[in-house]
């Protein structure tokens, strides 16, 4: 958990939205949670937009200085992040921010989708995170599957999001997200790096308890990254964008 001066940092949950901290939410939900469940293109079935994701074979899993941080290159080809930022600039963003550290927020500026897809949930699921997560256990809980809730996070330069948390979400059944999955659609490696447009800042940075940095992410096209969330979730942000346009598919893993 953040240190009591991060009191400010809030939490986002598995479906996209900033939250106050635990002691706020007791008290009142969280204006910013209820018009994020609202804004963002929304709707349940891929309906055959959403580009097919082959199935991945050796996958390099690199885990961060000893934590639970795991990051996994090449998740996604270039091809297929590409038509997935092309899909979703097509289908269009909504704005989604935050009241801010002064209304117990997180500071949060970017542009959101937000879709339920059960059938891409398993698609990413069965490409590769599942072979990830068959000797990780929590508490007794195995992973069984994605949150069939899918974020597209779209950055433009001089949008960022403040440190907070991800909160962990019950989904019923006895299902629980227990991780946070990040893909990053643009970044290094990507065709317009070699055109002169490669992306500038967006690094996604880590936190110990007393505010050091743990680890730090920048973005490259493809990279998959994997967090734990709820309870022990470390603090972390995603810096501004100082050029050009960072893309990213957000979902969480589900433990049954």
């Amino acid at each position: 958990m953040p240190p009591k001066w991060k009191r400010a940092a809030a939490m986002e949950t598995a479906g996209g939205d900033a939250a106050p901290p635990p002691q706020q939410q007791r008290r009142n939900k969280s204006s910013a949670a209820n018009k994020g469940k609202k804004g963002g293109a929304s709707g349940g079935g891929g309906g055959g937009r959403w580009p097919p994701v082959k199935p991945k074979k050796d996958l390099q899993v690199n885990r961060l200085k000893g934590t639970h941080l795991l990051t996994v290159p090449n998740f996604f080809t270039s091809a297929e992040a590409k038509a997935f930022v092309d899909i979703a600039e097509n289908i269009g963003f909504t704005h989604h921010g935050s009241l801010g550290p002064l209304k117990g927020e997180a500071y949060r500026d970017n542009d959101r989708i937000s879709v339920t897809d059960p059938l891409l949930a398993q698609t990413i699921w069965e490409s590769g995170i599942n072979k990830i997560f068959e000797d990780i256990s929590i508490s007794g809980k195995v992973a069984t599957s994605l949150n069939p809730n899918i974020r597209l996070y779209r950055y433009t330069e001089g949008q960022r999001f403040g440190r907070h948390i991800d909160e962990s979400v019950d989904l019923g059944d006895g299902s629980r997200t227990l991780y946070t999955l990040l893909i990053y659609l643009s970044g290094k490696g990507s065709a317009k790096e070699s055109s002169g447009q490669a992306l500038v800042g967006g690094e996604t940075v880590f936190y110990d308890h007393r505010g050091g940095v743990v680890a730090e992410v920048a973005p490259v096209q493809g990279l998959a990254l994997l967090h734990l969330h709820g309870a022990k979730c470390m603090l972390h942000e995603a810096r501004v964008v100082k050029k050009n346009i960072k893309y990213v598919l957000r979902s969480d893993v589900v433990f049954a």
